[in-house]
């Protein structure tokens, strides 16, 4: 079966990304394929800030992506960029830490003038990482994804349709 790490690389519970998170789960859980969720922001600041490469937590966590098959990515957009949260994560990972891992971006901005972003700005950093299949990730703006509740979102349909054949086309590279 396979093994899939998820990076949120939201700041908060609140973030809107939470819905895309949330949906693509569910999608995930229907297939029965196995995840483990990373949540950057419940990482020890002081350990990412101060790039603590020997943090327990963060060896745990690097441990997570070791062993998975794929990577999800989720991130907001900032200043034309992922977050700067997820920024120093990906910088705790070692040199080759994606190697062999299909990874899939999904990715929510407040336009669509930043739709670029994981293209010029994401993707590099992945490959970087050793990432070699790469799927083409979903960008989504956040006026597509609304608040139900405190924790709870609803996305338009077009949202879900290209989450569905992005996740899909994780699921088939990942033999599933």
């Amino acid at each position: 079966m396979a093994q899939v790490a998820i990076i949120i690389g939201a700041p908060n519970e609140q973030s809107r990304l939470n819905g895309l998170v949330h949906y693509t789960l569910d999608l995930l859980t229907k297939s029965e394929i196995s995840y483990r969720i990373i949540k950057v922001f419940e990482l020890p600041a002081e350990d990412l800030l101060f790039a603590n490469f020997q943090s327990e937590a963060i060896n745990q966590t690097n441990k997570i992506i070791e062993e998975a098959d794929g990577v999800l990515i989720f991130t907001p957009v900032y200043k034309a960029a992922y977050s700067g949260i997820l920024k120093t994560f990906l910088d705790l990972l070692p040199q080759k830490g994606l190697e062999n891992k299909v990874v899939l971006p999904l990715v929510i901005g407040g336009s669509f003038g930043h739709l670029l972003s994981i293209e010029y700005a994401l993707n590099p950093v992945l490959s970087a990482l050793g990432a070699t299949h790469i799927i083409k990730g979903v960008y989504t703006i956040d006026k597509e994804v609304e608040r139900v509740n405190q924790h709870q979102f609803e996305l338009k349909q077009e949202v879900r349709s290209r989450l569905n054949d992005s996740v899909g086309k994780f699921k088939q590279v990942l033999h599933v």
